[in-house]
């Protein structure tokens, strides 16, 4: 049985960044697959807002933040031109990286990504971990509805965080600098 030829990496990127999504949905190429996104639910953004308040109100550097800002994640891996767009991205204010940046912007300068699972669990826990550690981001705090903790990785190294720490939902989740501070997860 002869198998079906598979699209060149050059082409899915092509097919991907000419995608046109319903309005609420969002697309992103994450390890060779084309993945749309539904809407959030309500308590989704919760978690994301409470986030937000916190490191806007008590992180040690003053914090910029954009909510579903398209990552060009490309470095190696089996698929280097991963796009990903995290429920919120931090950045230093003294960068400014936020303003002007082309609607996929590469990561250097982003301090944080946050993730809150939603309907497919699995690709924030694996997929995007691994992309997020490809691009170099250090930080990557992943909210774990089902599992009720969260989970932040740090220290990228390849595809992989070499660090990770685990907290159960009520307890309190120590980010380092440039953050410094202890986030509060009671209300999760």
């Amino acid at each position: 049985m002869a198998q079906e030829p598979q699209p060149s990496e050059d082409s899915l990127l092509e097919s991907f960044l000419g995608l046109q999504t319903p309005e609420g949905t969002r697309a992103e190429l994450l390890e060779g697959e084309i993945v749309v996104t539904p809407p959030p639910d309500g308590n989704h953004e919760d978690y994301i807002s409470r986030v937000i308040k916190q490191v806007i109100r008590r992180s040690a550097t003053d914090m910029d933040v954009s909510g579903n800002k398209g990552l060009r994640l490309a470095r190696g891996g089996r698929c280097p031109k991963n796009h990903a767009i995290p429920d919120a991205t931090f950045a230093p204010s003294t960068l400014r990286l936020f303003r002007d940046a082309e609607p996929w912007m590469p990561p250097e300068g982003v301090a944080l990504v946050v993730e809150v699972t939603s309907t497919r669990p699995d690709r924030d826990r694996e997929a995007k971990r691994h992309c997020y550690a490809r691009g170099g981001i250090p930080l990557y705090l992943l909210i774990d509805r089902d599992r009720g903790r969260t989970s932040l990785f740090s220290n990228p190294d390849g595809d992989e965080y070499t660090d990770v720490h685990l907290a159960p939902f009520g307890k309190e989740v120590d980010l380092p600098a440039p953050f410094s501070f202890a986030l509060e997860t009671a209300d999760f």
